[in-house]
This record gives structure tokens, sequence and C-alpha cells, in this order.
């Protein structure tokens, strides 16, 4: 009877669906624009039923309800994009340190988005979309991975300018090695690597924030960057408020029209004195966002690290967080990946996968808990999406439960985005055909048993919270990422693997 009313659901859904269609076509097709390729086919499939509603991401209180877990037939699933990576590398410093994470620092998306993946990359700005999975020894259970990729970042000498702002912690706590001394070193590596039309700005913050140096341009004046870099010191409390509300008024001070203007906020998230109340914090960035299109990259230090209120700031203003603990993480990150990925390629980007009624029972999304954004929602692009520069990618993993010998199409995803400079919108599609399922995930590609074994190994940290089916015991989990190590050849993944091998020894 279950199965009869879902589908009575489904064919009601679909009248309706009809009714709006010409309406949905036009405004899809408009917003597409032809090089996509994706409006018209997004729009041609049926909508599988939108069930109801997750919560948006960022809700007041920071969580989201997990009550779409385990979700009807039909359902669609729609989530914010996000390339954060700083849970999965605060796990190997804590797991180093000799202790197990808390499990509620743990995100499995950011520990599955911490490794590079080789999906087809667009030409242009926008997104690919690969959709793969394979077969799990749990009956008639799959995961499902759905991949969006940008551009390349080769292209970096095309990139508009970058004003950066960098809010620098130098509370009594940044004077544990590897803080700010870290910093330091790594925004004067930083700061040899942009370009002469780039600008940067200082602030500080302990009990106070003072801006040390405003918006200043690279070409004729890298000493003096140099200087008030080398000139930093700690001094006493962390009135981490303070620090990101003079450091967005310098941001909208030095404001450059036709650049990228991004505040970095370099800090152990450890906020004690001043105004620590995060919404009130948050509300600033959300405000400073809105009106001026001003983005936040988080880079947390320290081996005692806010990692909730960091993640949160980053998530209002509309960027990611990292996490470095030793030269090698911080060069990576501030030689490489910021002053590369200074663009942005899309803006509000959103997910959403809808699977076929027929041949799938259940579904969850593994992660993404507060970034859930609300099924009719997806293209209201009023609704706040994720910001995504050149050179990423962003995997989503589902464990999915086909009905059996299920055969035939097997579920859609779509990625929407907005033009960073036009605000026009944009879709892009991949299907999922059930026949396409590998026999198994540890015998399925590179970057999807890569993105399994980090997935199992977030699940065995958050203490079995995700729910992933058929996840092996750690120790069959260690002994699968040696294998995956030694067959890639990969640092990234023999990390992974040694990181498994230690929590196993612990817990």
């Amino acid at each position: 009877m279950q199965g009869v009313r879902t589908m009575e659901r489904f064919r009601t859904r679909k009248a309706l669906l009809a009714l709006m269609a010409a309406s949905g076509l036009l405004l899809t097709a408009c917003s597409a624009g032809g090089d996509t390729g994706g409006g018209s086919r997004a729009a041609d499939r049926p909508e599988y039923g939108t069930g109801e509603p997750a919560p948006a991401h960022g809700d007041e209180d920071g969580s989201s309800e997990r009550d779409d877990l385990r979700e009807d037939p039909g359902h669609l699933s729609t989530f914010a994009l996000d390339v954060d990576t700083a849970s999965y590398d605060y796990a190997r410093r804590s797991l180093a340190d000799g202790r197990l994470p808390d499990p509620s620092t743990v995100r499995p998306e950011e520990f599955v988005n911490s490794f590079r993946q080789d999906y087809e990359r667009p030409d242009g700005d926008g997104f690919s979309v690969t959709v793969d999975g394979a077969r799990t020894d749990d009956e008639d259970w799959s995961l499902v991975r759905v991949g969006l990729a940008t551009r390349t970042a080769e292209r970096s000498g095309e990139r508009p300018p970058a004003a950066l702002t960098f809010v620098i912690d130098v509370s009594g706590s940044m004077d544990e090695p590897g803080r700010l001394d870290l910093a330091k070193e790594s925004l004067s590596v930083m700061t040899d690597r942009l370009r002469d039309d780039d600008s940067v700005a200082l602030v500080t913050f302990s009990d106070e924030a003072e801006t040390v140096l405003p918006m200043t341009r690279l070409d004729g004046n890298r000493d003096e960057i140099q200087d008030a870099v080398s000139d930093l010191d700690t001094q006493d409390s962390t009135n981490l408020g303070a620090g990101v509300e003079t450091g967005y008024e310098t941001a909208v001070e030095g404001l450059r029209e036709g650049a990228t203007n991004r505040v970095v906020l370099i800090s152990d998230a450890l906020a004690n004195t001043g105004d620590t109340d995060a919404d009130s914090i948050l509300e600033r960035i959300s405000g400073e966002r809105r009106e001026h299109g001003i983005t936040l990259f988080g880079v947390g230090v320290g081996s005692d690290y806010g990692d909730a209120l960091m993640e949160r700031l980053a998530d209002k203003g509309d960027g990611h967080t990292v996490y470095v603990s030793d030269e090698d993480e911080a060069r990576k990150v501030f030689s490489e990946q910021l002053p590369r990925n200074v663009d942005l390629t899309a803006r509000d980007a959103k997910a959403q996968v809808a699977f076929d009624p027929e041949t799938v029972e259940e579904f969850r999304l593994i992660g993404y808990d507060n970034r859930r954004v609300a099924d009719e929602d997806f293209r209201d692009d009023r609704v706040d999406g994720g910001e995504v520069g050149p050179g990423h990618t962003v995997t989503a993993l589902y464990a999915v439960r086909t009905a059996p010998g299920a055969r035939g199409h097997l579920a859609t995803a779509t990625v929407r985005w907005l033009d960073p400079e036009t605000r026009d919108p944009h879709e892009e599609t991949g299907d999922l055909e059930a026949d396409a399922l590998d026999d198994s995930v540890w015998s399925a590609s590179r970057g999807l048993r890569t993105a399994a074994t980090a997935a199992y190994f977030a699940d065995a940290l958050g203490r079995g919270d995700h729910d992933l089916p058929d996840a092996p015991r750690l120790d069959e989990l260690a002994d699968h990422a040696d294998d995956l190590a030694d067959s890639t050849e990969s640092e990234e993944i023999r990390r992974l693997a040694e990181a498994i091998g230690t929590a196993n020894r612990m817990m």
C-alpha cells in the first residue's frame, strides 16, 4: 500500500508540474543560456516530488534537522555547495596529538572534499556534472557520488585583481608555536606571490581591533607590507567580534570595483572577550556580504580551535574554511590556494538531486547537515547558496537503496549558479542509470573509492552518526586505505591511510 500511495502522490505532483511546465521551461531556458546545455534537460526531466522541505542551511543555532536521513521515494535532495576542508585537517591534527576528535567537529562532506577528483572540467565558468556509484554488500544499498567541477585555475592571469583584508588574531593564545608565527611566515610568502595590481590590508585584534595597514596596492609597496607583517606580535585576550567588525569596515573602506574583495580571517576562533555571541558576529558579516559582495576565507590554527564558530562565520560570509597545522599546509594555502582562487566562477551555487521513485526506495545525503536548502528554494535565487572559484571540485555522497532488480533511470543531478558579474542564473545536469552502478565500492574508480574511504572514516570518528551502509570495521577500512594508497601512489591518500591507522589504534 505504501508503494501505491507513493505512486499516487507522484502522479498527482506530475500533473501539477505539467501545469507549471511552460513557465518553468521559459525561466530555465532563459537563465541557463545556450552554452550550458543544462536548462532544457533539467526542465524536461520530471521532478520526482519534494516531500517535507529540509531546513535551509545556516539555521540560527548553527544546526539542521536530520529528519531527512531516510526519505520516501520520489523526494528531492537540495543543498548549497560547500568546499570547506577544515574538519578533516583538524581531525588529522587531533589524531597526531594523541586524541580523538570531538564527534561534533566531524563533517563527512569536508573529509570527502579534501581529496582531488578527476572530474571532467568545463571550458568556461560554471560546472561540469558527474554522477556515478557502486553497490555495497548491504542488500540493495549503493553509494552514489555527485561530482561538480569548475574550470582549472591555470588561467590565473585572466582573473580580476584581488583586494584582500587580512584579519589576524594576535591574542595571547596565538603565541603558541604553529599559530601567529605560522601566519606571519605564510603571509610573507603570499605577499611575494600576489600580483602588482592586487591590494592587501591588515587588521589585528586582541582586546581591541586595529587597522595596522589600510588597503594598499602591492605595486611599489611590498616592503611596507612585509614590514607590517613582520611587526605583528601577540597581546592579550581574543575579541573576535571586534576583529570581524573592524575587518569588514576596513574592507568596505578599501573596496575596489571590479576586484575580488575578500576578508581572510586567521584565528584559533577562541573568542573570550567583547562580543562572543556568534549570532551577532554573523549578522555583521551577513550584512556586509549582501551589500558589498565581500566574501570570507577562514584559516584555522592551533591545537585548541573553535571549529564550530569558524565554520559558521565562513558559511554566513559566503566563503569557506581551511585548517593548517604546519608550514607545508600553510604554504599550500597561502602560496597556492589563496592567490590562485581569489577569483569566483559561481555565486549562490546550489545542487538538487532527483531520485526516480520507480528505481529508488530510500536515500540519504551524507553530511551537508547545515547546508541543506528547502527543495522549493532551488530556483529561488534570493536564497543563499555557496561561492565557488576555479580549480574546485565538490563531491556529495548519497546512500541509496534501490528497488530489487531495479533497471533504468536512477537519478538526475542539477547544479544552479549565478554568474559572478551579471548575476544571470545557469544550470547544468547529469544523469545516472541503475545499470551503470559498479559491482562494488572497493573495485570502483579511484575517485569513488577515495570518497567512500574518507566518508567511512568520518562516520567512524563520528561514532556512526551518519549511518553509511555496509560500514567496514576501522581495521578493515585501514586495509582498504593502504591498498588504495599503494595503487595510486598518492601522498594525500597515504596521509589518509596513516590517519585511519592511528585512529584504529586509539579506538
